[in-house]
């Protein structure tokens, strides 16, 4: 293991210099202020295993996610969630893992996903107990920041249960403080869903938080949240994030709903956390989840949410500003029968105040790529006529000539 010396301007260590013992990807030269300046990217294990999980799980998921092709498309973290954790811990206060289930320790399964080039992220709780009845942070959150450090985590997942009496601006300014104090530059994920309105106030306590309740792997209730973030766009950017919960993509969705699932969660600007089992999935979710051309709608380094522009009929338009003056244009079907779209490029007037951007289609002309379907279809010159499939999108990409 190589000692590196670090130097970190965070608030809470203000001209310290460190030493860490640095073997993971997230140390090196990394800072607080630099982590996801693009939406996250990677997996946890709650949607599909729960409570099953095991270190032989997490290993099999980094090996997957290494050589599958998710890593090259973007994907690096492996984050495990509730029920890693003891039942109880140390008699100093010490959080420790769940010794049947993570016999070798948190600190070496982290090694061994930092040497398939990924970055390892864990759970805990504000309050006295996680949702799953593991030990919570609450009054160890200096304790297990250290914990999580000297483990090598990269990321942590935050949840809200157990919280009573809490106010969580105050909890989770607590946390966010603990992990600065360490040095380690560990991405921190708000799961407070959005009782408290944390896209008001989350901005500079972590680099994203949860918008809603738990997603379910139905396209109502994708749809359900996808309803719930239309005001929220001007609060996300480089480095803050509306987090409207983890993919649901190939755990039982028809293979339109995933693509609608991920191509919305690609337009708002969303962290791509993929929860299924990544060890088996068909080639269809394989190709999904690994589409570098969408994925690159949501890793544009503008940083822009998209905005609900137009429905009609559970027909819908969305516009989100790209980078180099470019646009990309989802029609969104909500009906489960195929709908037909005709667009005017010309008659339409965009104006899209977050961005500051204003897009006049009958001055300046626009290429038009069909991004699923990798064509170059037309120009803004002519209108667009087409047919969306039932629960499906029509996912286009402007760029100017």
């Amino acid at each position: 293991m190589k000692k590196i010396l670090l130097t970190f301007n965070a608030p809470a260590c203000a001209g310290a210099i460190l030493i860490l013992c640095a073997s993971g990807p997230g140390a090196r030269g990394q800072t607080f202020d630099q982590l996801a300046m693009t939406p996250q990217m990677g997996w946890n294990s709650w949607n599909k295993f729960q409570g099953r999980i095991s270190e032989q799980l997490i290993r099999e998921t980094a090996d997957a996610m290494a050589t599958n092709g998710m890593k090259d498309a973007g994907y690096q973290y492996i984050n495990i969630d509730d029920v890693w954790q003891a039942t109880q811990r140390e008699a100093d206060g010490s959080i420790v893992p769940d010794p049947t289930r993570f016999p070798s320790g948190i600190k070496a399964l982290a090694a061994y996903v930092h040497s398939k080039g990924l970055k390892l992220g864990i759970y805990s709780d504000a309050g006295t107990r996680t949702c799953a009845g593991r030990p919570g942070s609450l009054d160890h959150e200096t304790q297990d920041a250290k914990t999580y450090a000297s483990w090598e985590v990269d990321y942590l997942k935050y949840d809200w249960c157990n919280t009573q009496g809490l106010q969580a601006p105050a909890a989770y300014q607590k946390m966010s403080d603990a992990l600065r104090a360490t040095g380690r530059p560990i991405l921190f994920s708000l799961c407070e869903w959005g009782n408290s309105k944390p896209w008001t106030w989350a901005k500079g306590v972590g680099q994203s938080w949860r918008t809603t309740g738990d997603i379910r792997a139905t396209f109502p209730s994708v749809l359900s949240i996808l309803d719930k973030q239309v005001n929220l766009r001007q609060y996300a950017g480089p480095g803050h994030w509306n987090d409207p919960d983890m993919l649901e993509v190939g755990n039982g969705m028809t293979v339109s709903e995933d693509r609608a699932h991920f191509t919305m969660w690609c337009m708002l600007a969303a962290p791509l956390i993929s929860g299924n089992d990544l060890r088996s999935m068909s080639q269809e979710t394989l190709k999904i989840l690994t589409d570098k051309e969408v994925i690159a709608i949501n890793q544009d380094p503008l940083g822009v949410q998209a905005m609900k522009y137009s429905a009609t009929n559970g027909l819908e338009v969305w516009f989100k500003a790209l980078s180099e003056r470019a646009w990309a244009v989802c029609f969104l079907n909500r009906n489960p029968d195929p709908q037909k779209i005709s667009f005017n490029w010309k008659t339409e007037n965009v104006v899209d105040d977050v961005a500051k951007r204003e897009a006049k289609f009958d001055s300046i002309p626009y290429r038009i790529r069909d991004v699923w379907q990798k064509q170059d279809t037309a120009t803004t010159l002519n209108p667009l006529d087409a047919e969306v499939q039932g629960h499906d999108v029509l996912l286009l990409r402007l760029d100017r000539f």
